[in-house]
């Protein structure tokens, strides 16, 4: 095991954490400019019960290539506050609220979203193309989440959501996995940012993007439809959409497609080498924004 993925979101990095005022509301980011002028902006979307940090292992080796590296919270993630209105919680509404970040950077940006936080990325491309100069499918799906652990573990945890509380659900949880004899317990300061960051969320954003992720129309038509650059990317062994399902939308998209050897659905912890290059390799791909 590397030490990435012993370290996971606790990976040291130098990005700044700051807010991001926009006319949808203020957005926890982490932050990282590069020497000079930047070649471009990277935007990145983590998942759902994920967060800005989800990108922490290569937020610093991007900028240092030259780009800026702004990773955020979606709405009621951790350190971004949520509301109690369903409605918001809708992949169309939280790409919007990616849409006014973009606007917010030096448009168009690259666009990177993992796993939920794809389904939420490609709606922000289809609602407005022109403010993304490209977008990476980490570990996203053409749709819903199909059947399996994943989608259990949601549909049980929400009758609990508000009665046991998410303090409740989390030490459970780690109960129930605690129980696995290939279960290896995080390092303790880990351990409490985990916890810390899975008590912070709103717990309506965790019942309804649950809903959203669940739900997810199949929209890699239009995706293709708006004619931006896009990366799928995913891990060889990913547990959550099938590598079949994540191979067969690179296809239909022609788009590129890269799997990432050794990795499950976190490829950014589980082989930071060969998930960096394919970004970077992506990128400096993609023609350069003329002022």
């Amino acid at each position: 095991m590397s030490s990435a993925q012993i370290d996971r979101q606790s990976f040291p990095h130098s990005a700044e954490a700051i807010r991001i005022a926009t006319d949808r509301g203020e957005f926890a980011a982490l932050d990282r400019a590069p020497e000079g002028t930047p070649r471009g902006t990277v935007l990145m979307v983590p998942g759902y019960t994920g967060s800005k940090e989800d990108f922490v292992t290569l937020i610093d080796p991007i900028a240092e290539q030259g780009y800026r590296v702004v990773a955020i919270d979606q709405r009621g993630q951790f350190e971004t506050a949520g509301d109690d209105e369903p409605a918001t919680y809708s992949v169309d509404e939280l790409g919007k609220d990616v849409a006014s970040i973009a606007r917010s950077l030096d448009a168009p940006v690259n666009l990177l979203g993992h796993s939920f936080g794809g389904l939420v990325a490609r709606a922000a491309v289809i609602g407005e193309p022109t403010l993304f100069a490209s977008l990476v499918l980490m570990s996203s799906g053409p749709g819903a989440l199909g059947e399996g652990q994943r989608k259990s573990m949601i549909l049980a945890a929400e009758p609990h959501l508000y009665t046991l509380g998410l303090e409740g659900i989390y030490d459970l949880s780690q109960q129930a996995l605690a129980q696995d004899p290939m279960f290896v317990a995080p390092p303790g300061p880990l351990a409490e940012f985990l916890r810390r960051r899975f008590v912070a969320n709103s717990p309506y954003a965790l019942q309804y993007m649950g809903h959203a992720m669940l739900g997810e129309p199949d929209r890699v038509a239009e995706l293709e439809a708006t004619g931006v650059p896009v990366l799928v990317l995913y891990g060889s062994d990913d547990n959550a959409w099938t590598p079949q399902a994540q191979s067969d939308m690179a296809s239909r998209l022609g788009a590129q497609e890269v799997v990432v050897d050794g990795a499950l659905h976190s490829p950014a912890f589980e082989n930071v080498g060969g998930t960096l290059g394919a970004l970077l390799a992506f990128w400096d791909a993609q023609p350069r924004p003329t002022a």
